[in-house]
């Protein structure tokens, strides 16, 4: 028997980094194929990697998002190629900057459709964002782990905020037990 749990997906691993040091952000553009850089529209040059599939937003500062990640493994690969291509072009980076998982957003099926209105109120107003006029979901934070939780009718959902992705997993779980105890799950 398969339980939520099991229908964890990440969609996104967002982190940061940083090479210490500011960045000729335009000589970077240039000397960087493939780099996009636009400072009308956004302060950061981005440059996307291929394998694994990511972006990172390089900043002047020297400090580097990297968004679009499907694993933390795929985070560190892809910062590995971007560290790569800066040493290429004479940038120096220390041998293993630290890399700061900022958020993991999942998604999760529950397998049952959610009475939203009912949820709303069971799971206390304290915690809870549902306006159905704005927006088709629940807003639900939780404290341990510290994530957000967006619920639609369908029992589709969405984990955002986790920093480690077992958070997804301990979410999931304890969503799963509180919309049971209260007797809203199917």
């Amino acid at each position: 028997m398969t339980t939520p749990a099991d229908s964890i997906e990440i969609q996104n691993v967002v982190a940061s980094t940083g090479i210490g040091q500011e960045l000729d952000l335009e000589a970077l553009a240039e000397d960087l194929p493939g780099a996009d850089f636009n400072p009308d529209n956004f302060p950061g040059l981005v440059y996307r990697t291929q394998e694994p599939k990511a972006a990172a937003l390089i900043f002047r500062s020297g400090k580097i998002v990297c968004t679009g990640a499907k694993s933390i493994g795929d985070v560190h690969d892809a910062l590995g190629i971007i560290f790569e291509k800066l040493r290429g072009l004479s940038i120096p980076v220390e041998d293993n900057p630290d890399i700061t998982v900022q958020n993991i957003v999942s998604s999760a099926d529950l397998g049952h459709n959610l009475n939203l209105n009912a949820l709303a109120i069971g799971l206390g107003l304290e915690d809870v964002e549902y306006e159905p006029e704005q927006f088709p979901g629940l807003v639900y934070r939780m404290d341990a782990p510290k994530v957000v939780i967006l619920l639609f009718g369908s029992g589709k959902i969405v984990i955002t905020g986790g920093k480690q992705t077992e958070d997804a997993t301990t979410a999931v779980e304890k969503i799963v037990e509180e919309i049971d105890g209260l007797g809203l799950l199917g």
